[in-house]
């Protein structure tokens, strides 16, 4: 019985730990990038209006958001970082993300039209040392001609919000301007690089981006939260699939291990089974009394694997927590796994899904020591009693 609940508990706090990682990693993927986005194939949006009123137009989406978009470097003093820029409206940016939701210190309002401000995460102002109401450089890759020569586009930007996504690859290379001043700083001429959308159902956002750009002519660049991080969900939804079968096996022990136990206890019994027989016990009752005990072992067993696993499941984030407090130490670090957290989600049909194929394991384990039992000659087994 504890082998089998050993075995159920531990593929549960597997499969949590991971359900968890990826619902972590999936909300806070969808605090900074919308659900979806349409673009422009060779360049930015002719007319971003027309597009976010016919994106609004559709039952299926909620919000629409223009933004300009491009890579650059920052500066500040002798420190340099590659950094991707974005250009948002602020007061329709938090229509289609959690970003107002995400600062920590500064306002999303700070980002006025013609004021040069910018957001930047939390990761990424520890790198550059700086702080609200310092003063960045953005480089851009674009060449200008002037008297001294070519040189590369640039232009300073004020510190006024720090950001935290939760994640080490936004908090550390991606920061917010106002939209004008983005579509100044990479020369749009006032025009968006596309629309962001947040819709009703994030899972077929994809199908709704292709349907609106289906419906606007064609002509566009589709894309979703998945397809960004598609690599992502499917390593975890890759590794769920072979730790599930990794730690089946583990239960599969378990079973055997109820199959010695039953086949030891048949020989202990020999002499009483031969006695049952003998007073009219059919070989069917016989078999009964083995399977049920087996049962009677799978179930007890799976009710303490389950009750063990929430168990651990709800208590794992903080304990791991406090050992990173205790040893000093940083066993999750964000740089390597994203976040820096242990998060955990029981998902009650996989704990359903898990029971049921122990129960059914443990049973079928009795069937041959079961059918072993029945088969006990009286004459044979009482010959020498």
């Amino acid at each position: 019985m504890l082998g089998i609940g050993l075995a159920v508990a531990v593929l549960i706090v597997v499969l949590s730990v991971m359900n968890g990682f990826e619902y972590e990693l999936q909300q806070r993927i969808l605090g900074i990038v919308s659900d979806a986005t349409i673009t422009g194939i060779n360049g930015p949006l002719e007319d971003w209006q027309a597009t976010r009123v016919r994106a609004l137009a559709r039952d299926d989406v909620v919000a629409a958001a223009p933004f300009v978009e491009g890579q650059a470097m920052i500066a500040a003093g002798v420190t340099l970082a590659g950094v991707g820029v974005r250009g948002i409206e602020p007061e329709l940016e938090t229509q289609v993300s959690a970003l107002g939701e995400l600062m920590t210190r500064g306002s999303l309002d700070a980002l006025g039209e013609g004021r040069f401000n910018m957001l930047i995460g939390s990761a990424l102002a520890s790198t550059l040392n700086v702080d609200l109401g310092d003063e960045v450089i953005l480089l851009l890759a674009q060449a200008q001609i002037t008297p001294a020569g070519v040189v590369p586009r640039m232009r300073s930007f004020t510190v006024v919000g720090i950001f935290e996504a939760g994640m080490y690859e936004y908090d550390r290379s991606l920061v917010f301007v106002n939209m004008p001043d983005a579509a100044v700083l990479f020369g749009t001429n006032h025009r968006a690089s596309g629309v962001r959308l947040a819709v009703t159902d994030i899972y077929t956002a994809g199908q709704t981006a292709t349907e609106l750009a289906i419906d606007l002519g064609g002509g566009f660049y589709v894309s979703d939260w998945t397809r960004q991080h598609v690599n992502f969900f499917r390593s975890i939804q890759l590794t769920k699939s072979i730790m599930f079968v990794i730690l089946s096996l583990v239960i599969g022990v378990a079973a055997f291990n109820i199959i010695s136990t039953l086949v030891m206890v048949v020989r202990d019994k020999r002499g009483d089974i031969a006695i049952l027989r003998s007073l009219g016990a059919s070989p069917t009752s016989i078999m009964s009394v083995f399977a049920s005990q087996g049962t009677l072992i799978g179930l007890i067993g799976v009710s303490f694997g389950v009750a063990l696993a929430l168990l651990v499941v709800s208590q794992l984030e903080p304990a791991v927590a406090l050992l990173e407090s205790w040893l000093s130490v940083d066993l999750l670090s964000a740089e390597v796994y994203f976040i820096s957290d242990l998060p955990t989600q029981a998902r009650l049909g996989e704990i359903l899904q898990i029971a049921a194929i122990t129960l059914v394991l443990a049973i079928a384990a009795t069937f041959y020591p079961a059918m072993s039992a029945a088969r006990q000659p009286p004459a044979e087994a009482l010959r020498y009693e």
